[in-house]
C-alpha cells in the first residue's frame, strides 16, 4: 500500500537530480519499486527538482498500467520492464548529466569508461552504448530494458542515460560516478587519457569489493 511517506521520500529523492546537477527542466524521470508490483513513477513533462505530490504516479509494474496519479513518464515504459527484469534492483534513473550527455552526441564514443576505479567498482566495468531512438518510443523502451538486463548503466545516443540501483543511494551514486568519468574523458581529449588494465579491475575486484575467480 502506498502512503505519503512514500510520496514523500520519493519526492525528496527526485528533488537529488536537481541538487547533483543530473537533469535539465523536464529531461529526465525517476521510478521505485516500493513493494513487490507496485512502483511510483515521476509523472509526464514534471521537472524532477521540484516534483510535488501531483506529479507522482502510481503504476503496476507487471502490467505497465497506472493505478493511480498523473499520467506517468513516457519513459515509464523502460522503467518498469527493467523493474520487471531487474527483481535485484529498485530504482532507476534516467538523466541527462553535462559531460556523459555530450558523450552520447559525440560521433566517436569512447568504448571504455574505466577512468578512475569507481566506474568498475560501482557503474560496471562495461557501459553498454544503445542507437539513437525516439524518446518515449517502444523501440526505446525495449533497448534500455535489454541494455540494462545485465548491466546497472546505459548510453542512449543522442539522448542521455539511464542507470538502475538496489535503492536510492545506489541508482545515485552510478550516476554520479558516470558523469564525472564522462567530463574526464570529455576535458582529457580525444587520446589523452588513460584507462585502466584488466589486471587493474581484477585487483579492484578481489581486493575492494571481495571478489574472485574473475
Amino acid at each position: 500500500m502506498i502512503t505519503k511517506e512514500h510520496i514523500a521520500k520519493f519526492i525528496e529523492q527526485a528533488h537529488r537530480v536537481g541538487k547533483e546537477r543530473l537533469q535539465l527542466c523536464s529531461s529526465g524521470n525517476l521510478s521505485w519499486r516500493v513493494e513487490g508490483n507496485t512502483a511510483l513513477v515521476s509523472g509526464t513533462g514534471s521537472w524532477l527538482p521540484r516534483l510535488a505530490e501531483e506529479n507522482v504516479a502510481v503504476c503496476d509494474i507487471s502490467t505497465g498500467l497506472r493505478i493511480d496519479g498523473p499520467k506517468p513518464s513516457m519513459e515509464s515504459v523502460f522503467h518498469l520492464g527493467v523493474l520487471r527484469e531487474r527483481k535485484d534492483m529498485n530504482v532507476v534513473l534516467h538523466f541527462q548529466s553535462e559531460y556523459a550527455t555530450i558523450i552520447s552526441c559525440m560521433k566517436n564514443k569512447p568504448e571504455n569508461f574505466n577512468v578512475v576505479a569507481e566506474v568498475p567498482c560501482y557503474c560496471g566495468r562495461e557501459i553498454p552504448v544503445i542507437p539513437y531512438f525516439r524518446p518515449g518510443s517502444k523501440e526505446l523502451a525495449d533497448a534500455v530494458t535489454n541494455a540494462l538486463r545485465e548491466h546497472d548503466c546505459v548510453l542512449m545516443s543522442k539522448h542521455g542515460q539511464a542507470v538502475c540501483g538496489k535503492d536510492f543511494d545506489d541508482a545515485f551514486q552510478k550516476a554520479v560516478f558516470f558523469e564525472f568519468a564522462c567530463g574526464i574523458i570529455v576535458r582529457a581529449g580525444e587520446g589523452n587519457y588513460q584507462t585502466l588494465s584488466d589486471e587493474e579491475i581484477r585487483d579492484l575486484e578481489v581486493y575492494i569489493l571481495g571478489k574472485s575467480g574473475k
